[in-house]
Parts: structure tokens; C-alpha cells; sequence
């Protein structure tokens, strides 16, 4: 018996084994290629990610550059400069105004007092020494801008008389020390004239601790009146006044004459 075999052609047989070799381990006959609009964007979306790290971390940078600078100025404020001020919070001031009602032939009148400022604290203590010209009483007076009062210690009278804060005359404390530094330093001096400002004492104080600590140590011990504050189109003359006792000071750029009257 006669085996027919059958043999495959070459050319069968050469493409599988083309495709072995392809699907195999040829590292570059291995590579697929893929179509253009099939590229993953991976390489485009960490570009974007980086750049905006890059921008919140310059942000945040530049807020603690920023909150350092706001800290740093807050110290140099506080233990430079309000340190400082203590030294040059007492002042002995005088000024000349002109008082055309009282001394027309005098010409300018000229005033004294002692200025303490307390700007932590937030209130003016004034001593007013007695007047040269007369016609006015020495006194110590407190301007409490945390309570909002004023006390006149009439020390001739030795008795004390308390009011509301009146802010259109009395400088806050800060600003007061400003106008004072810079006339001391002779670059502005204070306008020449004089205002009036009439009280009426009314009932008498009991409970001075109401008072607040400032005004309590200055009037603890001595007779205590409310005040209360009375609107005159015109200056007062001294035969008007009768009951009346003045106190001339200044907080201000001007003036005042502060005129306490007995309630008749």
C-alpha cells in the first residue's frame, strides 16, 4: 500500500509563523500604533494640575508675607511707639487768647495748665493752676472717654461736679497728644479765642463707684453734684453770675470757660 502524504505549501506556513513572531517578542515589531484621536491626554492634564498648584501655593505665599508684615507693624506699634509715648504724655502748656467781654484793654490773656494723657486707658487728667488774670478757679478736671464723663474738681470749693462727655470741645485722648506734640514742636499753635459753656448743679451724687475709677479717685471723699448742661445764646457777664464759679481750661484748639451755677 502506497501513503499519500499531503505537505502544506512554504507559503502557508511563513505567515503564522510572521505572526508569532509579531504577537511573540520582538520589542519593536511588538508596538501598536494607535490613530491620532486616540492619544490619552494624560501628559496635558498634569501640565494644568501643576500650574494651578503653582498659583495657590504662590497665593498662600504671598497671605502669610502679608499677615507677617500686618503682625510685624502691630509689634513695632506697640513696643516702639506706645512705649515712647508715657514720656511725652505730661505736658505743661500755655496759651494766649484774647477775652473781649472780660478784659477788652488787656489785650491777649494767657493760660496754663498741666495736660496728662492716658491713650491705653483712654482718658485726660488736667490740673489748672490759679489763674494770673482772676476771675476763674484752679481745678483738676477728667475727661473718661470709657464712660463717657467729664469731673471738675473745684478746688476752691473743694467739690466735684460730673457731666456727660461733650466731644464737640474735649479732643480724644490721641488726638489731643498730637495737636500738643506738634505744638511743642512749634509747627501750629492753637487759635486765640474763647467759648462759654454754662452748667446747672442738680442732685447730689451718692454712689460714686457709678463713676468709674478714674473720676472716683479724684472726687472719693468730697461733695459730688450732676450737672446738667444749659444752651445760652450769649456769654454770661460776671454780674449775672452771681452763684456762678468759672473754670478756664483748654482740650482743644480754643478756650473754654466752664461756668457752674447753683440751681436757683
Amino acid at each position: 500500500m502506497v501513503k499519500i502524504g499531503v505537505q502544506q505549501p512554504p507559503a502557508v506556513l511563513k505567515p503564522e509563523k510572521e505572526k508569532e513572531k509579531a504577537a511573540g517578542g520582538d520589542g519593536a515589531g511588538g508596538a501598536v500604533l494607535l490613530p491620532p484621536g486616540a492619544e490619552e491626554p494624560a501628559p496635558a492634564v498634569q501640565g494644568r494640575r501643576t500650574s494651578l498648584s503653582g498659583v495657590c501655593y504662590l497665593t498662600m505665599g504671598l497671605l502669610v508675607l502679608l499677615l507677617g508684615l500686618v503682625f510685624a507693624s502691630m509689634y513695632v506699634y506697640r513696643y516702639f511707639f506706645i512705649t515712647q509715648l508715657p514720656r511725652e504724655s505730661v505736658f505743661h502748656c500755655g496759651v494766649l487768647y484774647e477775652d473781649s467781654l472780660y478784659s477788652p484793654f488787656k489785650g491777649q490773656l494767657e493760660l496754663h495748665e498741666d495736660v496728662k494723657i492716658y491713650i491705653e486707658e483712654n482718658y485726660e487728667q488736667i490740673n489748672v493752676p490759679v489763674p494770673q488774670f482772676g476771675g476763674s478757679d484752679p481745678a483738676d478736671i477728667i475727661h473718661d472717654f470709657q464712660r463717657g464723663l467729664t469731673a471738675y474738681h473745684d478746688i476752691t470749693l473743694d467739690k466735684c461736679y460730673v457731666i456727660e462727655l461733650n466731644t464737640t470741645i474735649v479732643m480724644p485722648p490721641r488726638n489731643l497728644w498730637e495737636l500738643l506734640v506738634n505744638v511743642k514742636k512749634g509747627t501750629y499753635l492753637p487759635q486765640t479765642y474763647i467759648i462759654q459753656e454754662e452748667m446747672i448743679a442738680t442732685e447730689h451724687v451718692s454712689d460714686m463707684e457709678q463713676l468709674g475709677s478714674f473720676i472716683y479717685r479724684l472726687c472719693s471723699g468730697k461733695e459730688t453734684y450732676r450737672l446738667k448742661r444749659r444752651n445760652a445764646r450769649r456769654r454770661i457777664s460776671r454780674r449775672e453770675t452771681g452763684n456762678c464759679h468759672r473754670i478756664r481750661h483748654f482740650e482743644n484748639t480754643f478756650v473754654v470757660e466752664t461756668v457752674i451755677c447753683k440751681k436757683s
